[in-house]
């Protein structure tokens, strides 16, 4: 029978099963081979929050967001077209962001008397039977008994069979999406290369769910969507983690600094630690350190040895790493803490993302103790964004935050990578000698930035003392003095003040540079409050966006943007914090708009704010 084929603009897909269905694996090759395709994409990784939830319940269901498009495209997509749910909870949890008319590929053998009961379904009610879903395309289909029946001549157990039935969906989406499936059975062949009957498992049931699409009548009409009009370039799917471990080795490469990561595993930020470890060719060092103290005070040691000192970490680490944080500022030596945002307090939701940890981050730590906060916008703004983190530490000899979280840190997008060439040039001069007028060497003497000179063990007549007690301005000795402390105190802050006479003007994402209503947003807020802008300004509304990179020091033009807007709207995932930092800073009656559910902002939650605000 012909089938027909159908062109689309755009589409947006949500993988959901339990955690051990594999969505996130059909998720991330599916958006590989998206991006091979040259279409722009976004997505969204959702993990339950237990490592291992009880099978088949609300809590187990993991979930992976896809939008793919011919256009630009800045989020994963407010509401879905195609649902994949492989048992009753993940069509229970996810049904309400799926458009009214889509398409919803289920799995029959989820939907048992079991599965049904485990996601708290009333009994003898089915959604696959009851007509609830009407107004759905449903596309129900027996996935695990076909995954059985195409493996019944290997000799693995039912339950390693089951496991292969995600490259079952896969192979139908790569069907009805009209794709090639050669990624991934490069893919299947480079992770199975040493168990051969696994590999050939998967194989045979991706080939299984592709024909299954190609030779069931049912199924009349694939789907394409056009390559989307990029920027010159090369491009590549990169994920926020690896974007600052790409961001770091090219950082250590271009200021010839060893890179060394102190790091204790935790969700979100263990990946970054997984890729720099894959990178020893490069002369990475990493160091799985028996506690967040341990791993941050390691990297202070090999930042005082003068390789680039990194560490990695969430909210929950942040607290513990506090102290250290205060030791690399007193010292005055380049340190990097990256901060990956999970929702808190304490162990709080450590699946889901937030954007709270900002005044932990800008005041966290006990005395006076300012360090500059950097911030990454989306996955492949990671790179520049970590980049340009390095470049302060080292130049200014201070330590730097880095804020990225969990949306940013799981979620893709196509990256346009750049050269070495390109890169902007990041000087570092050590100390190696006394100078001809120095009788004795001076290491709190500074310069016109008022950065110390970077001086590492090993030079003759160097030795200078280290360590958390108040220094003395230019010796360096250890001072109790009340005037002393009140000037490095003020010394130290104006530093990392100064820093702003050295990083870019803020600048307008979109919009006018006068008008009604200015939205400022920084982290992964970015996409969201993009999408929204470019809808208002198609209808004419007085609205533009400013997203920042730089918090602390904020770029000089800050204020003189703000102040050419009758109104602020500041919206966050968390509480409202950026907001008091705004308002302190530049006595603006800022409003904001915040939520806090572990989940990112929708377009249409920010269109109907903004209107609001311009009403």
């Amino acid at each position: 029978m012909d089938k027909k084929e159908e062109i689309l603009q755009e589409v947006v897909i949500k993988f959901a099963g339990d955690s051990g269905d594999g969505m996130q694996l059909t998720g991330t090759q599916f958006t590989n081979n998206t991006a091979l395709m040259g279409l722009d994409l976004a997505t969204f990784p959702d993990f339950p929050a237990e490592i291992r939830a009880p099978i088949g319940t609300l809590p187990g269901v993991s979930g992976f967001q896809l939008r793919f498009s011919g256009d630009r495209i800045f989020t994963p997509g407010d509401t879905c077209d195609v649902l994949v749910a492989m048992n009753a909870a993940a069509l229970k949890t996810n049904l309400k962001a799926l458009k009214k008319g889509g398409k919803i590929i289920v799995n029959i053998a989820g939907f048992d008397t079991k599965n049904l009961r485990l996601a708290n379904y009333p009994d003898g009610v089915n959604p696959l039977e009851d007509g609830s879903l009407e107004g759905y395309e449903l596309i129900s289909i027996d996935v695990t008994k076909i995954t059985r029946e195409a493996l019944k001549d290997f000799t693995m157990g039912t339950k390693e069979k089951d496991r292969a039935k995600n490259m079952f969906v896969l192979g139908f989406l790569y069907w009805m999406y009209n794709r090639s499936m050669e990624n991934t059975v490069r893919f299947l062949k480079e992770k199975f290369s040493k168990k051969p009957e696994i590999l050939e498992s998967n194989l045979k049931v991706l080939q299984a769910g592709y024909n299954y699409g190609d030779t069931t009548e049912t199924f009349t009409t694939r789907y394409s969507v056009k390559k989307a009009k990029m920027p010159a370039g090369n491009y590549r799917s990169i994920m926020g983690n690896q974007g600052v471990a790409y961001g770091l080795i090219a950082a250590s490469q271009k200021s010839g600094l060893q890179l060394f990561l102190g790091s204790y595993p935790i969700t979100p930020a263990s990946d970054i630690l997984h890729e720099l470890s894959r990178h020893k060719a490069f002369g990475v060092k990493t160091f799985q350190a028996e506690d967040e103290i341990a791993a941050i005070s390691s990297a202070i040691g090999a930042a005082y040895g003068g390789s680039l000192g990194v560490t990695t970490t969430s909210g929950p680490g942040m607290a513990l790493k506090a102290e250290a944080m205060g030791l690399a500022v007193m010292l005055e030596i380049p340190l990097l803490i990256c901060d990956v945002q999970r929702g808190g307090p304490s162990t709080g939701l450590p699946t889901k993302t937030e954007q709270s940890d900002l005044l932990q981050a800008y005041y966290g730590r006990n005395g006076e103790c300012p360090m500059p906060v950097i911030s990454a916008s989306t996955p492949s703004d990671c790179f520049s964004a970590v980049y340009e983190a390095v470049r302060i530490a080292v130049q200014h000899m201070t330590p730097v935050i880095f804020l990225s979280d969990g949306y940013i840190a799981n979620g893709a997008e196509p990256w346009k990578y750049p050269e070495s060439k390109d890169l902007p040039e990041i000087k570092v001069s050590f100390k190696k000698e006394l100078g001809h007028n120095e009788e004795v060497f001076q290491p709190y003497l500074r310069d016109e930035k008022l950065v110390r000179e970077w001086a590492v063990p090993g030079f003759a007549g160097l030795e200078h003392r280290v360590g958390g007690l108040e220094k003395q301005n230019i010796t360096g000795n250890v001072s109790y003095d009340p005037e002393n402390h009140q000037l490095m105190v003020k010394i130290r802050e104006e530093k990392i003040d100064k820093i702003a006479d050295y990083i870019p003007e803020q600048t307008i994402d979109n919009g006018p540079e006068k008008g009604k209503v200015l939205v400022i947003g920084w982290g992964s807020t970015y996409g969201a409050i993009k999408s929204a802008v470019v809808d208002l300004l198609a209808e004419g509304k007085s609205v533009s966006h400013v997203h920042l990179r730089y918090i602390r020091p904020f770029p000089k033009n800050l204020g003189d943007l703000i102040k050419n807007f009758e109104q602020v709207l500041i919206p966050e995932l968390n509480n409202g914090q950026l907001i008091k930092i705004i308002r302190d800073q530049y006595f603006v009656d800022a409003k904001g708009y915040n939520k806090i559910m572990g989940v990112p902002f929708t377009k249409h939650e920010l269109i109907d704010e903004i209107r609001k605000m311009i009403s």
